[in-house]
């Protein structure tokens, strides 16, 4: 077991004496390979879609999830990353934002996360008629896809974790 934290471990703050902290940490190539996709997706060597878009998209997916926690810690990495405050607080609120590009990628997001059958080929078509190039939209559905996950996972430790306090 290791004691490595990590993003999910930040939203979800347990405690090394709870049986839900141990149970995440039974299988320590899967925290690794959680946290190791999270920098993969946020990496600035990824071409065709900046950190701050890629951090708008999770923001958004976060805030259409309802996962609180995730969304706060991509709202707190767009802060340091220098973003726009008010395109910031738009996402955030579930706002129209400026700048079509990233208008088409949070409808996208948003399509793939509450609807994902509409994620289709005019859903992709939009991407590359806002100026995405064909690895940027595989770069943004591998990273939805992830957040995906990473929303899943939160909840459900969160969910262990309440189970744990009632107890």
């Amino acid at each position: 077991m290791t004691s490595t934290t990590d993003v999910i471990d930040a939203v979800v703050p347990l405690a090394p004496d709870q049986p839900t902290w141990t149970l995440r940490r039974q299988r320590e190539k899967v925290l690794a390979a959680t946290q190791g996709s999270y920098d993969a997706m946020f990496s600035p060597s990824v071409e065709g879609i900046s950190v701050t878009e890629r951090l708008f998209v999770a923001l958004h997916a976060c805030r259409v999830s309802k996962a609180g926690s995730l969304a706060e810690h991509y709202r707190d990495r767009l802060v340091a990353e220098g973003a726009d405050a008010t395109a910031v607080a738009a996402v955030d609120a579930g706002k129209p934002v400026a700048g079509a590009r990233l208008q088409a990628m949070l409808a996208f997001t948003g399509k793939l996360i509450e609807r994902p059958i509409e994620g289709d080929e005019a859903a992709v078509q939009s991407l590359a008629e806002s100026g995405l190039s064909t690895p940027a939209i595989v770069a943004m559905s591998q990273l939805i896809a992830f957040l995906s996950y990473q929303i899943r996972v939160a909840a459900g430790l969160k969910a262990l974790a309440a189970l744990e306090a009632t107890a």
